[in-house]
């Protein structure tokens, strides 16, 4: 029997009894929040990321960070699947450190007198990054 009338289960048209069911299981809540989806999607890949490198275990962790940047904006995008809306907010941070990047190397470029090759020095690579690689 249907909750506040006379219908038996399956004969009701109206879906408010599956609402009733959905928001009580999500207490209260009819959608799971977008952090709750990027705690659900980091936990599904669980076995994904204990395979990685522990360099990758670490790229992984920032993207799922960087996901997280972006919460109230994804709220916008109800359209999107939450694991488009996810990829979507950890490809605008990766995107913005590509342009960092580009205006920092950019700005070096500019300090380097013409005709001269940069050499490591000038640059300031750092030989710890190959090392990291290495893992």
């Amino acid at each position: 029997m249907c909750i506040g009338c006379a219908h038996k289960f399956g004969q009701h048209t109206n879906s408010f009894v599956l609402f009733v069911l959905f928001v009580d299981e999500n207490m209260g809540r009819t959608l799971p929040s977008f952090t709750q989806l990027i705690l659900q999607e980091q936990n599904a890949l669980t076995k994904f990321r204990r395979a990685l490198r522990k360099n990758d275990q670490r790229a992984l962790d920032d993207l799922f960070r960087a996901a997280r940047i972006h919460v109230q904006a994804v709220a916008f995008a109800s359209h999107l699947l939450p694991f488009e809306a996810m990829l979507l907010a950890m490809l605008l941070e990766e995107h913005k450190r590509v342009q960092q990047l580009e205006f920092l190397f950019e700005r070096l470029m500019t300090t380097i007198p013409d005709g001269e090759n940069p050499t490591r020095e000038m640059l300031a690579l750092d030989d710890g990054l190959e090392d990291e690689q290495a893992d």
